[in-house]
């Protein structure tokens, strides 16, 4: 078949098509915050020096809890430049309209403030995922007409009762089946209907250094294998989405959870194949209840609104003792505000 010639990366604004981002240039400056990020917050993160363009990137899916405001936190603290929010509702059927409106809320609870984003506009939006399908549709094309990524049609249970069945790794992710790669492919004009794998170079040690932890290294094929980059709904995977986002509305320095370091090792390899420059990443600690489960939305973690309406204020939900606040989350969620209240003094 004639295939089109790949047409020219993806830029971030004001950059040139073909050129990297230099992500570490200057920003215009954003409004003062109402917060001191050198007494407001723990030492053990300290802001940047430099000028740094960080982003606030909650998923909708739920109630925000303690762990994300801890984070958020952080990342808040270290963007010295413009910080962007943006709302990562890919997935319709569990993202919510209320659980939008209620991030907004807690995150301004908090103290914490941001030049552009979903409420208030910019110049690198929209700022919801879900506007921003033709942005990963580009993305895609490119990826795939590079032959860099295949469609992957197997269902869960195709792998589970593959005689090539994959393997864990030694992160607690499965490894996709080398074996199950197809050997040719016709290049399609959309990708609808199958989801579609970023193949790894397998072998190869991914090495890279994060601002808390300091060097981390993770094997493709190994850690982790051929990856989702869209998904069977025809709907970008996150992985595509927020190396796209984070690239196109040029954030410098990318903070979340230290359980997304084995991502940062699969998005270092789609930075590298679409030519683009990549961030400094910080990771931070998980937040875990007394039984060492780190907090969850799905398993209702000890949500920010719980705390507040229990009256603690913001500075002691962000930089109270850790191990007194997740002392007072016994008890489902809907029921621990009363025994919030009656332990609260313990602070």
């Amino acid at each position: 078949m004639t295939e089109t010639p790949p047409k020219p990366p993806l830029a971030a604004s004001g950059t040139a098509p073909a050129a990297p981002l230099d992500t570490h240039g200057a920003s215009t400056p954003r409004p003062p915050r109402t917060i001191d990020p050198l007494t407001r917050f723990s030492p053990s993160f300290p802001p940047v020096s430099m000028s740094t363009r960080g982003r606030l990137a909650p998923t909708p899916t739920g109630l925000l809890h303690l762990g994300h405001a801890r984070t958020f936190a952080v990342a808040a603290a270290r963007a010295s430049g413009d910080l962007v929010l943006r709302m990562e509702d890919l997935d319709a059927d569990r993202c919510r309209s209320e659980f939008v409106e209620a991030a907004l809320e807690d995150l301004h609870w908090l103290g914490l403030r941001w030049s552009e984003g979903p409420d208030c506009g910019g110049p690198h939006g929209p700022y919801a995922q879900r506007d921003r399908d033709a942005v990963y549709r580009r993305v895609w094309q490119q990826l795939a007409e590079a032959r860099l990524i295949y469609p992957s049609p197997q269902s869960r249970r195709d792998l589970e009762t593959a005689a090539v069945a994959p393997h864990p790794s030694g992160h607690g992710e499965t490894v996709f089946p080398p074996a199950l790669r197809p050997q040719h492919w016709d290049l399609p004009a959309t990708p609808a209907g199958v989801p579609w794998r970023f193949r790894v170079p397998d072998g190869r040690v991914m090495r890279f250094i994060d601002e808390r932890l300091g060097t981390v290294t993770r094997t493709a094929g190994v850690d982790f294998g051929d990856f989702v980059v869209w998904r069977r709904e025809d709907l970008a995977a996150y992985e595509l989405a927020v190396v796209a986002d984070d690239h196109l509305m040029n954030i410098a320095e990318v903070v979340r959870g230290e359980d997304l370091l084995t991502s940062t090792a699969r998005q270092l390899l789609l930075y590298e194949a679409l030519g683009w420059a990549v961030p400094r990443f910080y990771h931070t600690p998980l937040v875990r209840d007394q039984s060492g489960k780190r907090l969850a939305k799905r398993t209702g973690g000890l949500a920010i609104r719980e705390l507040r309406q229990a009256g603690f204020s913001a500075d002691e939900v962000i930089g109270g003792p850790l191990e007194n606040l997740t002392a007072l989350a016994n008890g489902p969620p809907g029921t621990r505000t009363q025994n919030l209240r009656f332990k609260r003094p313990l602070l």
